[in-house]
């Protein structure tokens, strides 16, 4: 059943960015190619929280979310998904994905296999030097993510990277911060959690 649910979810993304029903995006540097950036993937690996994100309907009511990267021996990347649906109180949901580095990309570039054959393209079009903050971006951008190594962001910080989407072409007025403890959800700029 995870299987077929699975398939299902990547079978509406994939609708759900070539159908977005969201109004055009007013950057006037909308269709300006996304650019991988160039990552080192040791580093890379480990817990990412997701701090921000477009909303969309597979994250939608998720809080406490985190994503969590591991290399394996050839070469291929172990993503694992969590998250818990609309309470802090509420059962970890975890979903596991197998992406695969685009050669010649700088690692930025991932394929992600969420059920075979079908896959999506994933770019990491930032990632800062210490590799504490990196910003994962969509082809189209329509989907758009703010990764950090701590669930906690200062208001500055966020800017800073929603900056970095801006300059990229991004709509950054569609972003809404993922609640990572319980006293954000319903703050405003945080997503809505639904009832």
């Amino acid at each position: 059943m995870n299987t077929l649910r699975t398939l299902l979810l990547i079978v509406a993304l994939g609708l759900l960015a070539a159908c977005s029903n969201e109004p055009p995006n007013p950057n006037p540097r909308a269709a300006v190619p996304l650019q991988p950036a160039p990552v080192d993937l040791p580093r890379y690996m480990g817990r990412w929280y997701i701090v921000a994100l477009i909303p969309y309907f597979a994250e939608k009511d998720m809080v406490g979310s985190y994503a969590q990267w591991t290399l394996r021996d050839d070469g291929k990347i172990d993503d694992q998904y969590f998250g818990r649906r609309k309470t802090f109180d509420s059962a970890l949901k975890h979903y596991r994905f197998t992406d695969t580095p685009v050669p010649g990309t700088g690692n930025g570039e991932w394929r992600v296999r969420v059920i075979w054959p079908i896959t999506v393209t994933q770019l990491t079009v930032y990632v800062d030097p210490d590799y504490r903050y990196t910003l994962i971006g969509y082809p189209g951008k329509t989907l758009g993510w703010v990764f950090s190594r701590d669930p906690h962001m200062d208001d500055a910080t966020y800017r800073s990277l929603l900056a970095r989407f801006d300059a990229m072409g991004y709509d950054t007025s569609r972003f809404r911060r993922v609640p990572q403890t319980p006293d954000e959800i319903g703050k405003p700029g945080f997503e809505t959690i639904g009832h």
